[in-house]
């Protein structure tokens, strides 16, 4: 059985739904202990719980220690079957997040996947959906993923209630060496159960920020109904993304500067990916036929708590130049 220290590097959740993933993939039993100890509130929280629950339900996987505060977990799993699931976080759980567990699996799987979640679709400390669909989702169709992403409904904290469905097939990805794409500079900027005007002033304040910088970037508004109120933007060109949410008692002006701010730090940089997009890929890089490679605006905890747990399953297969930012991934011959 594989030994996993979930303690390692950034110490949080990543670790764990990188290690089920290719729990699935490879067939290999696992066990990952001290499961986000560096965090506030230790253990298994509701998102990772129903990540874990949907790779079992995929994988008829055997689990142990599948409850709420677990600190070590044990996964056994079975074929990968694929089909249709349907995954309800309960709270505003990341969605994005338990995509990052079941994805890659699923493209191992007997047939096409229908998968429907409930939950959060733009909350701290995940990826919004929209950096989700138009970053990460952007450079695996780009190594040969086949997929369809529907937002049904925008959830945010504390509520959640948002509802994404993401029908994918199975495939084999293709590693490449990526470079820096050229290309405009997208957004949406969205709210949901409040005045239209929020939407707005994020934009324009992002759009001002990003007009001082010389880029003229187009921004989506959306105003939206729904079963949560909250706000947020994301802003992306290429393999980039930044983002920002709104809260309570914070200015949408603040919000919309917050978001362009972040995502011209990656933007100017001259690497080919953004910091978030270099650890996200490397669980399907290090399945995909032959090496991909790329760089990246610096190098991260997240970026070398992936590539523990890859070389755990996969050997000595990472390769991270930390002088020169770049990362290679020898996937498959």
């Amino acid at each position: 059985m594989i030994e996993i220290d979930g303690s390692f590097g950034e110490g949080g959740g990543q670790i764990l739904r990188t290690a089920i993933a290719l729990s699935c993939v490879t067939g290999e039993e696992v066990r990952i202990r001290s499961i986000r100890a560096n965090r506030p509130k230790p253990g298994l929280a509701a998102q990772h719980l129903r990540g874990i629950e949907a790779a079992k339900l995929i994988s008829n996987a055997e689990v142990e220690g599948l409850r709420i505060g677990s600190t070590e977990v044990v996964f056994k799993p079975g074929r990968v079957r694929g089909g249709e699931l349907n995954i309800n976080i309960g709270t505003a759980g990341s969605i994005t997040l338990i995509f990052q567990t079941i994805l890659l699996p699923l493209l191992f799987a007997e047939r096409e996947s229908v998968v429907r979640v409930t939950g959060g679709t733009d909350v701290a400390w995940s990826p919004p959906i929209d950096y989700f669909r138009n970053v990460t989702l952007k450079a695996l169709r780009d190594m040969g993923l086949e997929y369809q992403l529907e937002v049904l409904e925008r959830g945010y904290y504390p509520k959640g209630g948002g509802r994404v469905e993401l029908k994918v097939s199975p495939c084999e990805l293709r590693g490449k060496k990526f470079e820096r794409i050229e290309e405009g500079v997208e957004g949406i900027s969205h709210c949901q159960n409040l005045p239209e005007h929020v939407a707005e002033r994020q934009a324009k304040a992002a759009r001002e920020f990003l007009l001082e910088k010389g880029i003229d970037a187009k921004l989506e508004v959306q105003t939206l109904r729904g079963f949560s109120t909250g706000s947020g933007i994301t802003i992306w060109s290429g393999y980039k993304g930044g983002s920002a949410l709104g809260e309570k008692g914070k200015r949408a002006e603040l919000v919309g500067r917050e978001a362009a701010e972040n995502f011209y730090v990656e933007f100017s940089n001259s690497s080919a990916f953004d910091s978030h997009l270099a650890d996200q890929i490397m669980p399907f890089a290090a399945v995909a036929r032959r090496l991909t490679e790329y760089t990246t605006s610096k190098i991260t905890l997240h970026q070398k708590s992936n590539a523990y747990v890859i070389e755990k399953f996969l050997g000595e297969v990472v390769d991270i130049d930390e002088k020169n930012r770049v990362i290679k991934i020898r996937g498959r011959a």
